[in-house]
Order: structure tokens, then sequence, then C-alpha cells
């Protein structure tokens, strides 16, 4: 990646992250309190819908920046000549570049995820209050309890969401015989963060109890398989897949904005390149 389309990247990930995370804060915290161990109405219902939403707000943009980053980066490195450069390998250096982009934004997601979350399932608890009691009883490792869930749920997401949103696009624009617009990629991406966000569900799940629960609990310290397991034992396939139907549209209408959004951007910084290489001839 030259400094341009290093910046174009930086600009339009965040952009575009913050956008969806601010927009769509709702139906957010809907999935979180259908997910927690307490259940919806004790979690908080419809009250303080907005909960946590100062977590989001400051984490949203450096969280989209770095993985949008790593991604075209990881991208650029993995399809740069040799065998990796070939159609056929293109779907696992997308898996392998959105892997390495989920590893390094965990890094910013997990400390406002976990704040944001516990907010969200306990509205009555400012977002300032919710950190400094984190701080204080746990730590900073407080504020990463769950990375490697979180990590552990975001790979197997992306695995699937940014090979199937390039295919999309690409049976797409071979059909029509020319390049697609951002609107297109725009709906590549719903479709391919519905399909993501409801197979991944029971590993959000697993998530999500392991943040929300209470510091030196058997579940703060349990393992994505162990609580999978007693959800299973408690509540059944319901509760493996508790807020699916909020997570699919949250994520599908967030991949329409997320995806299409940072499409835009790119056309735009194509465009000016291309303004700028024909000035230069």
């Amino acid at each position: 990646m030259d400094r341009r389309e290093f910046v174009a990247s930086l600009v339009a990930g965040g952009c575009a992250g913050m956008c969806v995370d601010l927009t769509l804060f709702p139906l957010d915290t809907i999935k979180t309190r259908l997910q927690s161990q307490q259940g919806f109405y004790k979690a908080g219902g419809f009250r303080g819908i907005y909960a946590g939403v100062p977590s989001a707000a400051v984490g949203s943009f450096p969280n989209a920046a770095a993985f949008f980053v790593t991604y075209e980066c990881a991208k650029s490195l993995l399809g740069a000549g040799g065998a990796p450069a070939a159609p056929q390998a293109a779907p696992v250096t997308h898996m392998l570049a959105a892997s390495l982009g989920e590893v390094v934004a965990c890094l910013i997601r997990v400390p406002t995820e976990v704040v944001k979350q516990r907010a969200q399932a306990s509205p009555s608890s400012s977002t300032y209050s919710i950190l400094l009691a984190t701080l204080r009883e746990e730590g900073v490792r407080g504020l990463y309890r769950g990375y490697g869930s979180t990590v552990l749920r975001e790979i197997p997401f992306s695995l699937v969401q940014f090979p199937l949103w390039e295919y999309l696009k690409t049976l797409w624009s071979r059909r029509q015989g020319h390049m697609l617009s951002p609107w297109q990629s725009a709906v590549c991406g719903a479709l391919a963060g519905a399909v993501s966000a409801f197979v991944t569900t029971p590993l959000d799940v697993a998530k999500t109890r392991i943040m929300l629960a209470k510091a030196g609990s058997t579940t703060a310290s349990s393992s994505i398989p162990l609580v999978l397991y007693d959800v299973w034992r408690s509540r059944g396939l319901p509760g493996l897949f508790a807020g699916s139907v909020p997570r699919v549209a949250l994520i599908s209408l967030g991949g329409f904005i997320f995806l299409g959004a940072y499409e835009k951007h790119h056309a735009v910084a194509f465009k000016s390149r291309q303004e700028l290489s024909g000035m230069a001839k």
C-alpha cells in the first residue's frame, strides 16, 4: 500500500465503523440483554437503550481503522507475487488478512466491548463508573477479559464474511461486465454479514457471558466450550442462538453501511489517483 491508500483505509474504515456502531447501537443493546445470564428484562429490557454508547463512541473509529488498515496491508503482502497472487488463492488471502485484522483490532475492541456490554446489562450504572469499578476490582486485565473468546468469535466470522463478500462482488461484477458501484458492494456486504452473523451467534453468546460474569466466578474464567455446554444444558438450542435476530439485523445493516461506505471512500480515492496520474502525464 502507498501512503494515500493507507490513509484512505484508515479514514474509510474508521468513519464507516463509527457510523455503524452509533446508528445501530439500540440493536446491539437488545442483543446483549437477550444473551445475558440474568435474562432480557432483568438486564434492563427496553430501558436505557443507549447505555454504554460513550464506550462504543470512543472505540469504534480506532477499532475499525485498525482492522481495515491491517486487512489491506495483509492483502497487499499476501497477494504480492508468487502463488498467493493466483485467483484460486484469493479466498485464502482474504481469510488470512481478515483473521490478522481481527487479532489486531481486538486489542482496541475488547476493552471498549467489556465496558459497553456491562453498561448495557446494568443501565442504572454509568459507563465511567463501570470503567472505574472494573479497574478497581480486576485492574487492566479486567478490561481484556474475554479477549481470547472475542478473537475466537471474530476469526470464524471473518473467515465467512470477507471471502463471501469478495466472492459475491466478483460474481456480480462478472455478470454485469464491469466493476460494482458502492451500493452494490454494500448489498454484497449485507448478505455476507447476515450469513456470518447467524452461524457465529453461539460464539457471540459465549463471549457475552464471559464478559458479563462477576469477577472470580466460574464463567469469568471459563473457556468457550464450557460456557456453550452450560448454556446448552440450561437453555438448549434457543439459548445458543439467543439474540440471533437482532445480531443478524445489526450486522446485515452494519455490513451494508460499513462496507458500502468503505467502498465509496475507496472509489473516491481511486478516482483522485487516476486524475492525478492523468495530470502527471
